[in-house]
């Protein structure tokens, strides 16, 4: 399954995780952090042992919706990830049933509507674009940033194309080639930049400046036209593309830099320090 970067969600105010499954077209969401809102408990580890010994009584009874129930790797607290039980909309709706709350029928609506969200926007791409924008102006990012955070997810999304169809595999080996991309025009890997911007779980490139995001894009662009040129396939086959498109907006940053005498890699991020306005990257 591969990883969305819509993998948080919210339910009045509490998050929920979420993993998109491309190959069915399904959303299968964490079954822990529905069951801590059906029994409004805030405490992890408690809802866990409601899940538990709720899983037992349903296979004793033979119910199959717990058969139908999966294990994904989804980001904790920590930050780190762990096997989660999750399930797709249909079974989620039959557990709620077995769980007395208050909360079921709105969480059985919200269910609903959301596990749609991702069909409407595969038949009708720019309701996905408009929530993205929606999402992006509530937060306070200038109409500029907008327009050129979407052109960069563009250019992303044809070089992922591009990946896919010449034999480089999802997640794992997208990651190790966007690293190579990142590090070689900005001189720190994402991780770096990530903790340089003091972010978390948070998405880099949500939190990139105007400059941050030209860059990333010209680095991408040039890493596709490179490979398609050089007709690459495999990991290790566009290791070669990807490092020398990272080169070339290198040297375009480095001689921005050496023009403005600013630097282009920032420190800056959008985040709200303690319940300041966020800081615009423009």
């Amino acid at each position: 399954m591969k990883k969305n970067n819509k993998q948080i969600t919210i339910f009045e105010g509490k998050k929920i995780r979420r993993h998109w499954d491309k190959k069915q077209e399904k959303w299968y969401f964490s079954i822990i952090d529905i069951i801590a809102i059906l029994t409004e408990q805030p405490d992890f580890k408690k809802a866990q042992s409601y899940w538990t010994t709720l899983k037992s009584r349903l296979k004793q009874e033979g119910n199959e919706s717990v058969t139908k129930c999966d294990k994904l790797k989804l980001q904790s607290a920590d930050g780190k990830y762990y096997k989660t039980d999750v399930a797709d909309v249909e079974t989620l709706l039959r557990l709620i049933q077995s769980v007395p709350s208050p909360k079921a029928e709105p969480v059985k609506l919200w269910l609903a509507r959301v596990g749609y969200e991702r069909i409407e926007e595969i038949n009708d791409p720019e309701k996905a674009l408009n929530r993205s924008r929606d999402y992006w102006q509530k937060l306070g990012r200038s109409e500029k940033w907008i327009q050129q955070r979407m052109m960069g997810q563009e250019i992303r999304n044809k070089l992922t194309d591009y990946w896919k169809d010449n034999e480089v595999k999802e997640k794992d080996e997208y990651a190790i080639l966007t690293n190579i991309i990142h590090k070689e025009w900005s001189n720190l890997s994402v991780k770096q930049h990530k903790q340089l911007k003091n972010l978390k779980s948070e998405n880099l490139r949500d939190h990139m400046s105007d400059a941050e995001l030209v860059f990333t894009a010209l680095a991408e662009l040039s890493t596709r036209q490179i490979a398609e040129t050089e007709q690459t396939r495999g990991l290790e086959e566009n290791k070669i593309p990807a490092r020398k498109g990272g080169r070339i907006a290198k040297n375009a940053r480095l001689e921005l830099e050496q023009k403005t005498g600013k630097r282009v890699v920032s420190g800056e991020n959008f985040k709200l320090p303690d319940g300041k306005n966020p800081k615009r990257l423009t």
